[in-house]
């Protein structure tokens, strides 16, 4: 008879093990054992390293409810984006939860999808599950949730602006430079007609990278028609039905640039229902550098905001504002740069001498 006991190992159920067996592993007493767990910077490092090598062989599991009441923290942060439907934030909240989680970290994810109910709803989960802090990615964030955030006196994280209080730090992102690179790029391509089809102008976010095209059109001295000036919704569907109003225009534009790449990739599903090829009749730019982007036909030129600079920022920013002996414990803003990538989206304005030469060659080969 085969005995189902195994053999060469003192492993046993994590329910079953205590902290008095990684004490009695490590030889150390329990008070030790908690204050290594807790990261109290008073313990001995090499106690420590025996701790934790203790806690790994018998299999024992910190009861973070328990770390939480002991150290007043409960080394959890909070993140809440948009959507989660845009390629954009799931490759943030990655990143964040990366990082979040090499530095110790548990990761409370919620999104409020702009709806006011959900957003209430993940604010009360938040404070329920007693974050250390949370980041504010939404690009837009409501006056409303601000001011219930606030309310709770725990660190907190905005993009682009927030209450200037102390216990608020602050993402800035450069859009201007960002969307200044693009327009420069299609100008010294020739265009001169670019159409701009923001976000939703309820969002800062939306209303900073128009006003930034509106500038650095002004720059160059180009002209905007407002009707050249279309909202959308940061979705490809807003793209298409923005492109439609474009395409109705008796003047169309050479050039369409976009506030984010999911409105740009409606414009290229848009103008690939109709006779206009991208970039031969229209250019097209997005922003933010999605995954996606690069793989799109043709690929897609875009203004690149990092990721992992954001989530980065978010982390660190959290930490300075939670940690009493953060190097960074007084610093309230971080900033985000923002540059353009060149891919296959843009050319030559249709009709212009460098156009003409360039689809010459191929109407030589045609013929």
């Amino acid at each position: 008879m085969v005995s189902s006991r195994k053999t060469g190992t003192n492993r046993r159920r994590p329910g079953s093990v205590s902290i008095r067996d990684v004490a009695s592993r490590a030889g150390v007493s329990i008070a030790t054992v908690s204050r290594a767990v807790n990261g109290i910077s008073s313990v001995n490092p090499e106690l420590a390293e025996r701790v934790w090598k203790a806690i790994e062989e018998v299999g024992y599991l910190p009861n973070t409810q328990a770390r939480a009441l002991v150290s007043g923290r409960s080394r959890m942060l909070g993140l809440i984006v948009s959507e989660i439907t845009n390629p954009f934030f799931p490759e943030l909240v990655q990143e964040f939860e990366n990082l979040a989680v090499a530095q110790g970290y548990e990761v409370l994810i919620g999104s409020t999808n702009y709806e006011q109910a959900r957003t209430e709803s993940l604010i009360r989960r938040m404070m329920q599950r007693n974050v250390d802090g949370v980041a504010v990615m939404t690009f837009g964030i409501e006056e409303e949730l601000v001011q219930k955030l606030v309310e709770r006196e725990f660190p907190l994280v905005f993009v682009d602006a927030g209450p200037d209080l102390p216990n608020i730090r602050i993402i800035k992102v450069d859009y201007g430079e960002g969307i200044r690179q693009g327009v420069q790029h299609l100008a010294t391509l020739g265009h001169r007609q670019i159409a701009f089809i923001s976000g939703p102008l309820r969002l800062r976010s939306a209303v900073a990278r128009r006003d930034a095209f509106r500038k650095s059109m002004a720059e160059l001295g180009l002209a905007v028609p407002s009707e050249n000036l279309v909202e959308g919704t940061h979705t490809m569907e807003g793209g298409m039905a923005a492109t439609e109003k474009l395409l109705a225009l008796k003047d169309l534009p050479t050039a369409i640039m976009c506030s984010n790449d999911m409105t740009a990739i409606g414009v290229l599903h848009e103008l690939y229902r109709t006779t206009h090829k991208v970039p031969d009749d229209i250019s097209v730019l997005g922003f933010d550098d999605i995954h996606l982007a690069q793989f799109m036909l043709p690929p897609l030129t875009t203004v690149q905001m990092s990721c992992k600079e954001l989530a980065a920022a978010a982390v660190e920013a959290l930490r300075a504002g939670i940690e009493s002996d953060n190097p960074k414990a007084d610093r309230k803003e971080w900033r985000i740069p923002t540059q353009l990538i060149v891919r296959q989206s843009s050319s030559f304005p249709r009709g212009s001498l460098p156009a003409l030469a360039k689809t010459a060659p191929a109407m030589r080969q045609s013929g």
